[in-house]
């Protein structure tokens, strides 16, 4: 049976959220939840932490715009899951944006592996890019970064998972989990690290005269996929992330989202008007990493990409349709492994018999 934990509150932290003007209930729920100031609560735009602590975000920035200048072919290498797939929509409508010439692969996982693998480098060199843009991936990616190197092409690493005892010999790595980052958001999803780094090339460019304030791109369209894949990445919600989600999801009760956003959410038969961080966790979320586990997950990123309501619509029904597919697998599965159990006849082992512990098993 499951336990159940009550949490006790910081009592100073109790005092000051009803000081503020929150009922009894709310301020015990917040104080037991680490809330020990009424702003933690904020979710305006103007609360997220700024860009400057988040180690190498202006360098790779810099480098984004001397590539943009220069006309330089940049490839996304995303991942397969809905992280990885908003990461790498959230970095091609961003670049694109700013003007890049920008691609995307996603090398089926069973191929090719996890990461930027040597086997995916020879794949993205078949497109003859400048530069390789990892998006959820790439801080293990040892092997695969030294391949690229090897074969002339620079690597951009942005990724939010722990690093190893050795990094990539990247031309530069955002991670804020990596050794030296002072950023205090550690729990960026990848979406999350890719969108800091649009925030840091879009002050990089207005440095160079490269647009007036009037026709800067407005990033905060990107919040619904950076919405997406935080939540469905089931990150921490500190109160970083939950501007970044709270934002998003206002973009899309407002009917601001994009299209593939919208069509995964009719598919589901969920109102966008009334979205909230469920629908994102456990309805379009699952459809996007079904694509990745069945198909390709090159699908859902497209699905993400397009503007066109009627292909976004005809896309998201097939996601919906291997959602569905994959949910009859993992039935499948579970009946397949109850039926197993249930010809299992329990023995008493001699580790089990000498353990004087409950609970414990061989």
């Amino acid at each position: 049976m499951p336990e159940i934990i009550s949490r006790t509150p910081s009592v100073s932290a109790l005092q000051h959220l009803l000081d503020a003007g929150y009922s009894p209930a709310l301020a015990r729920i917040f104080a037991a939840r680490g809330i020990t100031d009424s702003q933690q609560l904020d979710t305006s735009f103007a609360g997220l932490l700024p860009l400057d602590s988040l180690k190498n975000a202006r360098e790779m920035a810099r480098l984004l715009a001397d590539a943009i200048a220069e006309e330089k072919k940049i490839l996304v290498i995303a991942d397969y899951d809905a992280d990885g797939a908003t990461a790498c929509a959230v970095a091609v409508r961003g670049l694109r944006g700013f003007g890049a010439k920008i691609d995307f692969i996603v090398p089926n996982r069973f191929e090719y592996g996890y990461g930027l693998t040597p086997e995916i480098v020879h794949l993205a060199a078949q497109r003859k890019p400048d530069i390789l843009l990892t998006v959820d991936n790439g801080i293990a990616s040892v092997e695969g970064v030294a391949e690229a190197n090897r074969l002339g092409m620079q690597v951009f690493v942005t990724d939010h998972h722990l690093p190893g005892d050795t990094l990539p010999d990247a031309a530069c790595i955002v991670n804020p989990n990596q050794p030296g980052c002072m950023f205090p958001g550690k729990h960026l999803a990848g979406v999350g690290v890719m969108f800091y780094v649009l925030l840091a090339l879009r002050a990089e460019l207005r440095t160079r005269g490269a647009f007036v304030e009037q026709t800067k791109p407005r990033l905060v369209e990107l919040l619904d996929l950076v919405a997406l894949g935080t939540v469905a990445d089931v990150v921490k919600l500190d109160q970083n992330n939950r501007i970044l989600v709270q934002q998003g999801l206002q973009r899309i009760r407002a009917g601001r989202a994009c299209a593939g956003i919208n069509a995964l959410l009719q598919v589901a038969k969920k109102n966008p008007a009334t979205a909230s961080s469920l629908d994102l966790g456990f309805t379009v979320g699952p459809r996007l990493n079904a694509a990745g586990r069945l198909d390709d997950m090159s699908l859902g990123i497209n699905c993400l990409l397009t503007d066109d309501a009627a292909t976004a619509m005809q896309i998201a029904t097939k996601l919906d349709s291997l959602n569905r597919e994959r949910r009859g697998i993992e039935a499948e599965m579970q009946d397949s492994a109850l039926a197993a159990l249930e010809q299992i006849t329990p023995a008493l082992t001699s580790v089990s018999r000498c353990s004087t512990k409950p609970g414990i098993r061989a």
